[in-house]
């Protein structure tokens, strides 16, 4: 059975972005100024960007790099990435 490795590490970046979600929602209430909310969003999205960068790249040093012992488990991960590159391709 595959162990699928740990990502805590990336557990207090996810607070800081779900802290950033709750002063966002408290800029709406108030009613900031637009660019200030919208600058806060990109701020967000390039926090969630780097803990998806950080998962997929330990997904290709542990998990797809084990894959390759196998030919048949390496087809299915790199039949694997190409899905989730082509759903996810923004």
């Amino acid at each position: 059975m595959e162990k699928h490795p740990s990502h805590i590490e990336n557990i207090p970046r996810l607070n800081r972005i779900a802290g950033q979600i709750e002063g966002i929602k408290k800029m709406i209430e108030d009613g900031r100024y637009c660019p200030e909310i919208i600058s806060q969003l990109r701020a967000v999205r390039a926090a969630v960007k780097a803990v998806e960068s950080n998962i997929l790249q330990k997904h290709l040093q542990h998990c797809v790099a084990q894959s390759f012992a196998s030919a048949e488990d390496k087809d299915k991960k790199i039949e694997e990435l190409k899905m989730l590159f082509d759903k996810f391709n923004d």
